[in-house]
């Protein structure tokens, strides 16, 4: 499993409204959108579908900020 963490860089509101728009709009019709595991700024991928997440991020290069993890499992330390 791999671990997707990320921030948009982007200077002013309106620039930025507009990124995250899109952002989010393309993250949620690609697959490693509909994952069961993902935060406002981490998204969980199987291994499989490395590259689709490697390729989706580059689209946006020069305005996210991205790191991927490679983890074995992920725990909740906090349940409600």
């Amino acid at each position: 499993m791999l671990l997707y963490m990320f921030d948009l860089k982007i200077k002013g509101a309106k620039p930025y409204n507009q990124l995250k728009r899109r952002f989010y709009y393309h993250l949620g019709r690609s697959r490693i959108g509909n994952k069961p595991w993902k935060t406002k700024s981490v998204i969980a991928v199987e291994d499989d579908l490395e590259e689709e997440a490697d390729a989706f991020f580059k689209q946006f290069k020069g305005f996210v900020e991205v790191y991927k993890a490679r983890v074995e499992s992920v725990v909740e330390v906090t349940k409600p």
